[in-house]
């Protein structure tokens, strides 16, 4: 095992609490004692005040971080310029990992939402201890595929979603052509034109071609032709019902989703409430 720097040494808190802290670590836990008390040689503090950034996407990813106390909010913007929650952290929690192992740009951005204490792993420190010690890197991974699936799932679950733009992508030709005829079917521009239809048509096979009308009185062929507009129109009029209909579903169907999403949050947020009321007096006891 690698010696950690001096300055580091010098910095760490009493080993005993970073022990435990990297235990709870899924990423630490199968490693053994002595690796583990070795990796606490390369941890340094941090502290940071609520409301402060500790990255933004794109930053150079040169550490991890593990949380101490307090709380860290892990978001992304999506394409529409709204932010996206991918996980609240708190203590034992950790991140950064991505970014530290292939040293790219960070993946997210770092909020501090409480006043905490971070314990840093450098990217540097991390891989003279991962190159002593095979096991670590499997480990990685392991945590690495939990954090996506959990991420993946969020993403796919996301239901703050338009009804006329999800509507709108599985548009065909025929259901344009039928919104456009049953829009012109149901306004007075069509009964304005059916009356000029029918006073033209009566007026040139009565007056105009009086001596050889192509259609004469009682107008047969008037009424076949009137009677065929209102044949087609009718179902063209239900096929834009119908996807209207389909429409109130879909938009149902999302503030359904909504509605449980926020109700199982709302869960959670008093979950966690009532765990920091249950820990509140134990806090104030070891004050004491």
């Amino acid at each position: 095992m690698p010696t950690a720097p001096q300055s580091l040494v010098q910095d760490k808190r009493p080993v005993s609490s970073q022990y435990a802290l990297l235990r709870g670590v899924p990423l630490f836990a199968a490693l053994d004692d002595a690796a583990v008390e070795e990796l606490c040689g390369y941890l340094h503090p941090v502290e940071l005040k609520a409301g402060s950034s500790l990255f933004r996407v794109g930053d150079s990813g040169d550490a991890m971080y593990i949380i101490e106390s307090g709380r860290i909010r892990i978001t992304v913007t999506d394409a529409d310029g709204r932010e996206v929650i991918l996980a609240s952290l708190g203590h034992g929690d950790f991140f950064g990992e991505m970014a530290m192992l292939d040293g790219h740009g960070r993946s997210a951005d770092a909020t501090v939402t409480e006043d905490s204490r971070l314990a840093v792993l450098t990217r540097e420190n991390f891989l003279n201890f991962v190159s002593s010690d095979a096991r670590i890197v499997l480990e990685m991974l392991s945590a690495i595929t939990r954090r996506l699936r959990r991420t993946d799932d969020l993403l796919r679950h996301r239901v703050s979603r338009n009804a006329n733009e999800e509507d709108a992508r599985h548009l065909t030709l025929a259901d344009r052509a039928a919104d456009k005829i049953a829009r012109f079917g149901g306004s007075w521009k069509f009964i304005i034109f059916s009356i000029v239809l029918v006073i033209i048509w009566m007026a040139v096979n009565t007056m105009l071609l009086r001596a050889e009308p192509f259609d004469a009185y009682p107008f047969v062929l008037l009424n076949l032709v009137l009677g065929m507009m209102a044949a087609l129109q009718a179902p063209i009029i239900m096929m834009s019902q119908n996807r209207e209909a389909q429409k109130d579903r879909l938009r149902a169907d999302l503030d359904y989703q909504v509605n449980l999403k926020n109700e199982m949050l709302l869960g959670e947020i008093l979950r966690l409430l009532e765990k920091r009321e249950k820990d509140a007096p134990k806090g104030y006891e070891d004050e004491e």
